[in-house]
């Protein structure tokens, strides 16, 4: 990708990318001894197919041939995400029913729902690879990601779209539907152009279509290391510009990278400064009400404070079926900064309910584990890996069952890199 800009194109137009074809070993993909997907050239697999299709009857060729426009994107709509970008290369026909899926939706919300996939990257020489996990049927596909350059981003994601956050290039903010590949990008939001930390959430409405995004940033106060100007910025898609409904000084605590929005709510993850009384630096959680950001809110942020459970490192915030869900690090009482396990919690009533713990044999599997890694959510699944491994462990919330992720493709080629990834819904007819 070099050095080239995205903001200099217009959005994407949609081209078809045949996703690789992965052939199962084994007959039971979900026995615990499962053998990795190995992969098959695409022209074999479509001549797989089209000798299994001479074998159908000609009536049946013809009556797929009348079934009218309409039925038949009602039937395509129906398929998983992946099988639809397969059945879009069949023939013209089928490409444009796929395609006006995609671009028109439903307000129906006819498609079945999907498990979101795990994009799992780590960064080369010149750019970004990365591949998809799918849960649901255990295969990893390659993924080009729309937008991403090398460097450091933050991502959040809701209902099928991705946001991403150019951290080290300005902090240029892009919109994308990764299986579509349509995106667009955003103008700067107001504030500081280089703020310490800067946080970044979008909610999409599973019916409208509509989103909200939001950036918090956060700026030290001069040299006072226990002052920091905190400020909420929201985009406005009907406008296409940016307002700022809030902002405040903290006292005795920070900002961080860390935000999600929840049900209307945009909650963010602050740290305490270690004064006030405080022995060591906690995190809490404040909240601001998006319902209606005209209006000046009754009380500070500072007043919303929720405390963590417990001393946490590597704290992240997931939106799981509109549930405030955290995962974090327990650090070791003599070494804070060494997890000692990884624990999950729900936020009841302002008071935090733990989940799970992962199980310690599993904990292991990671290797040597330090206080960095990376988890994200979506839907009933949580995904948690190390950075310094292509190791992937999901938690089924739903069903509370731990399971580790097949092998990734991903290799590890030196000791220094670092993997990291983030999930999303795989869908088709959500716009940019």
């Amino acid at each position: 990708m070099g050095n080239r800009r995205w903001d200099r194109y217009g959005p994407s137009t949609y081209r078809p990318t045949p996703i690789q074809f992965y052939r199962p070993i084994t007959e039971d993909p979900y026995h615990s001894n499962f053998i990795p997907y190995h992969p098959i050239p695409y022209q074999q697999a479509v001549a797989e197919e089209n000798d299994a299709d001479d074998s159908e009857s000609s009536s049946s060729v013809s009556f797929i041939s009348n079934i009218p426009n309409d039925m038949l994107v009602k039937i395509l709509s129906y398929l998983p995400v992946a099988s639809a970008v397969r059945a879009s290369v069949v023939c013209k026909r089928w490409h444009e029913a796929v395609r006006s899926f995609s671009l028109q939706g439903s307000t129906e919300d006819p498609s079945p729902s999907q498990k979101p996939w795990y994009f799992m990257f780590t960064c080369g020489n010149k750019l970004i690879t990365g591949f998809a996990y799918d849960a649901s049927y255990r295969k990893w596909y390659g993924l080009e990601f729309p937008c991403i350059e090398k460097g450091m981003w933050s991502f959040s994601s809701s209902n099928g779209l991705v946001c991403l956050m150019d951290i080290e290039n300005g902090y240029r903010i892009f919109l994308c539907n990764p299986i579509t590949k349509d995106w667009r990008a955003f103008t700067q939001p107001p504030g500081t152009t280089s703020p310490d930390y800067c946080a970044m959430a979008l909610a999409v409405d599973r019916k409208t279509k509509n989103y909200n995004l939001a950036v918090v940033k956060c700026s030290q106060v001069h040299v006072d290391l226990y002052e920091w100007d905190l400020s909420i910025h929201l985009y406005q898609p009907d406008t296409g510009s940016w307002f700022s409904p809030y902002s405040e000084v903290l006292v005795g605590s920070r900002g961080g990278e860390e935000c999600v929005i929840c049900d209307g709510v945009l909650y963010y993850l602050i740290s305490t400064a270690g004064v006030l009384g405080a022995v060591e630096p906690r995190h809490a959680v404040v909240w601001y009400d998006l319902s209606n950001p005209n209006r000046r809110p009754k009380e500070r942020l500072v007043d919303t404070m929720v405390q963590v459970p417990c001393a946490l490192t590597c704290a992240r915030l997931m939106n799981l079926r509109e549930k405030l869900v955290m995962v974090g690090g327990i650090g070791k009482v003599d070494r804070p900064g060494v997890v000692k396990g990884i624990g999950i919690w729900e936020l009841c009533k302002k008071e935090w309910k733990e989940v799970a713990r992962m199980p310690h044999k599993l904990f292991q599997g990671f290797g040597e584990f330090d206080e960095l890694f990376a988890s994200n959510g979506s839907g009933d699944l949580i995904y948690i890996q190390s950075y310094g491994s292509p190791a992937l462990l999901i938690f089924d919330v739903s069903q509370k069952i731990w399971k580790w992720a097949s092998k990734s493709p991903l290799n590890k080629k030196f000791p220094l890199q670092i993997f990291s990834g983030f999930c999303f819904e795989p869908r088709l007819e959500i716009g940019v």
